[in-house]
């Protein structure tokens, strides 16, 4: 547990810890005012620290190991998931998982890059860094949902596409072309929810849609700090730095008009209670599905075309 514990929550854990040994320990007077003003004092300190985290820190939080993956969503805010496999071209790409479910009485295509626990499981889903038969795979999915007239739900968490040169030599830059070609004319309503780190093309790969959605501690970005960092500093040392000049957060997307909700996590982060954030994700969802299932296909068509040629700014 101890190597899951960020440099900035040291002081909060140590405090905790230390009230965890009072009430633990045999005192032969009443300890309950001295307990009560440490607890006090960690909450103070909580409220302190995670209202002003620095971009880097929620990079941090973003890439937390415990923080919940796409499965740990579906299986907590949907029922009937029937997950479908492969691209039907080469194979079944692993770090990207999508299938039919139920969120309460909404049928949908929810489609997501997956990681892993731990080191098996990382290689298995090869980091949460997909191949083009993923991206081909999850273009498959979603023509299906069109087919049957149900809304796509996707959720992003990748540090970027799989750099490697079978990745190239099997269309990369194409299979996450073709999607977000495909995807701007779906005629199905489209959620994109950012649940973590959403990196370069490997988030735009399924990352158009009618509404795009960022939990409060996720970062969404061309290129991740270091990479950044590496390109300008040549080096990794100034990867804070780097999250500073990117405004990659939350805030920093609302206000550029990149994405349209931030959706507040649980007091800490999303790792701390996995049911709560899928409560809160699910209700954002059911909000969102409730207005676009109205929307007639072509005017939805219209209007996601409309909002991604207002993005950034530009002269002629």
């Amino acid at each position: 547990m101890a190597a899951n514990i960020l440099d900035f929550e040291k002081p909060i854990v140590e405090l905790e810890n230390k009230i965890a040994e009072m009430k633990k320990g045999v005192y032969n007077h009443d300890i309950s005012k001295e307990l009560a003003q440490f607890e006090e004092k960690v909450t103070q300190i909580k409220k302190n620290i995670y209202s002003n985290l620095t971009r880097w820190q929620k990079v941090q939080l973003a890439r937390h190991p415990e923080r919940p993956y796409t499965l740990d969503y579906i299986y907590t805010l949907t029922k009937d998931f029937v997950e479908l496999h492969g691209d039907r071209h080469y194979r079944d790409d692993k770090a990207i998982i999508g299938g039919f479910a139920k969120i309460d009485e909404y049928k949908v295509m929810i489609i997501g890059t997956q990681k892993g626990r731990d080191t098996k499981s990382n290689l298995y889903r090869n980091f949460g860094m997909a191949n083009p038969e993923g991206y081909r795979k999850a273009l498959r999915l979603m023509k299906l949902a069109e087919k049957f007239n149900k809304p796509v739900v996707t959720l992003i968490d990748t540090p970027g596409a799989y750099p490697g040169i079978e990745a190239e030599q099997n269309g990369q830059a194409e299979a996450i072309a073709r999607n977000i070609f495909e995807m701007s004319r779906l005629r199905v309503p489209i959620i994109v929810v950012i649940i973590g780190e959403g990196a370069s093309g490997g988030a735009l790969g399924i990352g158009v849609g009618d509404r795009i959605l960022m939990l409060e501690n996720t970062w969404y970005s061309v290129i991740s700090p270091e990479s950044c960092s590496s390109i300008l500093w040549r080096s990794w040392e100034y990867k804070e730095q780097a999250a500073e000049a990117l405004k990659l957060t939350a805030p920093d997307l609302l206000e550029f008009g990149i994405i349209d909700k931030i959706i507040p996590e649980p007091f800490g982060g999303a790792h701390k209670d996995h049911n709560a954030m899928a409560e809160i994700l699910k209700g954002q969802l059911k909000i969102e599905l409730a207005d676009l299932i109205k929307v007639k296909p072509d005017k939805l068509v219209q209007s996601r075309l409309e909002k991604f040629d207002k993005m950034g700014i530009f002269e002629e």
